[in-house]
């Protein structure tokens, strides 16, 4: 196979009529992103809005639709840039698609350069109640979530606790009716002190701290963390064992074992499944489980105690 450069792709994602085609036409309608680089633009789902070449400066751009998912293939893919010789996509996803199925269908010279959602405000409550999990696909990767169709009354709060529960690092935009935009400059403070000699986790902040933890890592280098936590234990580990708690980010179908590594002299006298009230000190290092950097926690204390009343960690 020959050597191939990097395409970077600029993905927009949302559900229909959330004002995807609109923002593309404006973007390749920008002399600054009309730059004389070939361009595809791959369509996944067709709105009322239509693509209009010839209102673009640049003439080197193509339009393919696809209509389902299992058209979109590696080999697919590499034909296409054989024959238009492109060199950046722009991808109008549908939102009714989970974005794995996308990600694991790129050749591997394909590259997401930048992640942007599209939501009708009018409708995203909707969709939020009846197909959370499509949302939380959406946003849980996203750098830009824009609100459209937002009236000036807007309650900003209850848009930004949504997506905060799922992404912490996104910006959020709010356009109104009449074409103005706002951005979000909500604070989210988090719901522990992480100043304090011993940081105290509550039972119902777990979920948000294992993902402040997961993304701000170094904020956690040398701390002193108190929380409860179930243990998952492997009999060949004679120093260790896994402490966490089941999360679960929108559904009962998306519920995962969150936990941490434990570096502990006497492990034996702990029985997998069983709930700790667990003192640790918190070191950023290269653990082989891992395989990567990641938070080891050096156990204080152990103290066994009864299971939290809710189990289940949720964001909510």
């Amino acid at each position: 196979m020959k050597n191939r450069n990097e395409i970077p792709i600029y993905l927009f994602t949302g559900f229909l009529e959330a004002g995807k085609t609109k923002f593309i036409h404006e973007t390749l309608e920008d002399p600054r992103f009309s730059n004389g680089d070939v361009t595809l633009v791959l369509v996944c789902e067709e709105g009322i809005e239509e693509y209009q070449l010839e209102k673009y400066p640049q003439k080197d751009i193509y339009i393919r639709n696809v209509d389902d998912i299992e058209e979109i293939t590696p080999e697919f893919l590499v034909k296409l840039e054989d024959e238009l010789d492109f060199c950046r996509v722009i991808i109008e996803y549908n939102g009714m698609w989970m974005l794995d199925e996308l990600y694991k269908r790129l050749p591997e010279h394909w590259q997401v350069y930048q992640e942007m959602l599209f939501v009708d405000y009018t409708s995203f409550l909707s969709y939020n109640n009846n197909m959370r999990s499509l949302v939380v696909d959406k946003l849980t990767s996203c750098e830009l979530t824009v609100f459209n169709r937002c009236p000036k009354d807007v309650d900003k709060m209850q848009l930004h606790k949504i997506v905060r529960t799922t992404n912490r690092r996104c910006d959020i935009a709010y356009e109104y009716c009449d074409g103005s935009v706002d951005y979000d400059d909500i604070e989210d403070p988090l719901p522990f002190d992480i100043n304090a000699p011993v940081i105290v986790i509550n039972d119902e902040d777990y979920a948000v701290w294992y993902r402040d933890t997961t993304e701000k890592i170094e904020n956690y280098d040398g701390k002193t963390v108190r929380f409860k936590a179930c243990i998952k234990r492997d009999p060949k580990e004679k120093k260790l064992f896994i402490a966490g708690r089941q999360v679960m980010t929108c559904c009962v179908d998306d519920t995962r074992f969150a936990g941490y590594i434990c570096e502990y002299a006497d492990t034996e006298k702990l029985s997998d499944g069983e709930w700790i009230m667990l003192e640790a000190k918190i070191d950023v290092k290269y653990h082989k489980i891992y395989r990567r950097k990641g938070p080891v926690l050096s156990v204080l204390s152990v103290e066994k105690c009864d299971a939290p009343d809710d189990v289940i960690a949720t964001f909510y």
